[in-house]
């Protein structure tokens, strides 16, 4: 366990994972309750109860939300975490939620490719939409007279990171708002309210639920008119995940922080392969010492996920490398337990050399992995 004087102690990574959200245990009941599939609930009288409709509340995503709270902020007690169908359906919620005609947004240049669609439906709804990249803070550099401030760090995939308490602070200075998106680290690599953002916004889809099997995104943030907005979004949208997604997500929780530890070490272990190899292949890792992230990442990340990036020469020598693998599952996603690569440029939508390799680490033997990359570099390279 870990505390500071006068604070009740927090309890350590592991502890909370396998027992966030649980409810309290009742005679003769499972742990953790199934999926609640309902639609509607009984609603005698007034409507004043926790549980109305289906499409604004559920209690399966109740436990799963106290759950993912608790490992955002275990801190905080007043913050609040609402769950949604997938990771877009979340950044869409703060977007739209907080963003109005005549506001001006500042997002990442270098983000989730699918932030050139979004930039169309905002400008499009008179959003004015300035980008900057994640590296150096440059999004400092487009702040002025903002609403808001999307973060991504690390950015997903250039692995850039910026340091987001300064960033806050200034952007707090200036009357902005500060969204974070968290996928890559998740709660246990950093803690974006802790740093002072206003949300913490993640795709469960990826390493918080690691199972390859779950489409989840989540909003977090402590300010109640803020997040009433959020959820008066989800609740127009219908946003909503399904009972069994949410359960089975909640379920992953459990093992949340072997997965991480074991795939970020594993991560860390391949970048420093990677870099030993005769090519220079512009590694990217911010675990790594010479990385030129690595300095910002150590003050505020607790560790540094389980994606590398590296840069092969050529398309073609790329999609060798991927045929090579046999460990190694060629899709797009990342985060699961098996590891996955796949070369970016394919999707038009990364500002990434034809060679780029975005790679997902997973949970199989550190050995074998390292082994089986660079025996595919070996074969990709003849």
């Amino acid at each position: 366990m870990s505390g500071t004087q006068g604070q009740a102690p927090v309890p350590g990574d592991g502890t909370r994972a396998v027992r966030a959200g649980l409810p309290e245990p009742v005679k003769y009941e499972p742990t953790l309750p199934g999926p609640v599939f309902a639609a509607h609930y009984h609603l005698p009288g007034e409507p004043t109860g926790a549980y109305t409709y289906g499409r604004d509340e559920n209690p399966t995503w109740t436990h799963l939300e106290r759950a993912i709270g608790s490992l955002e902020a275990p801190r905080e007690d007043d913050v609040e975490t609402l769950v949604f169908a997938s990771g877009m359906a979340a950044i869409s919620s703060v977007l739209f939620s907080q963003l109005r005609a005549g506001d001006a947004v500042v997002l990442p240049s270098d983000g989730y490719q699918v932030f050139p669609l979004v930039r169309q439906q905002l400008e499009a709804y008179g959003i004015e939409v300035r980008t900057a990249p994640t590296g150096g803070d440059a999004q400092l550099g487009v702040l002025d007279g903002a609403r808001l401030l999307w973060i991504e760090t690390p950015s997903n995939p250039g692995l850039d990171v910026c340091d987001i308490r300064r960033l806050v602070e200034e952007a707090h200075t200036r009357g902005a708002l500060v969204a974070v998106d968290n996928t890559l680290a998740t709660p246990l690599g950093q803690r974006p309210l802790e740093l002072g953002a206003d949300f913490s916004v993640a795709s469960g889809t990826k390493q918080l639920t690691g199972h390859g099997d779950v489409l989840l995104g989540y909003v977090t943030g402590r300010d109640p008119e803020a997040m009433a907005d959020v959820r008066r979004w989800r609740k127009i949208v219908g946003a909503i995940p399904g009972p069994m997604e949410a359960w089975l997500a909640h379920r992953s929780l459990a093992t949340l922080q072997l997965r991480v530890e074991r795939q970020n070490a594993t991560a860390l272990a391949v970048a420093e392969a990677l870099l030993d190899w005769p090519e220079d292949l512009a590694v990217r890792y911010p675990g790594l010492p010479k990385d030129p992230s690595h300095a910002v990442a150590a003050r505020q990340m607790r560790r540094f996920g389980c994606v590398v990036s590296f840069t092969l020469p050529s398309r073609t020598r790329a999609e060798r490398f991927l045929e090579a693998l046999r460990l190694v599952d060629d899709a797009t996603s990342f985060g699961g337990l098996r590891s996955t690569a796949e070369r970016r440029g394919r999707w038009g939508g990364d500002d990434v050399p034809e060679g780029f390799i975005r790679m997902s680490v997973g949970a199989e033997d550190p050995e074998d992995l390292v082994a089986d990359v660079l025996r595919a570099l070996e074969e990709s390279a003849r």
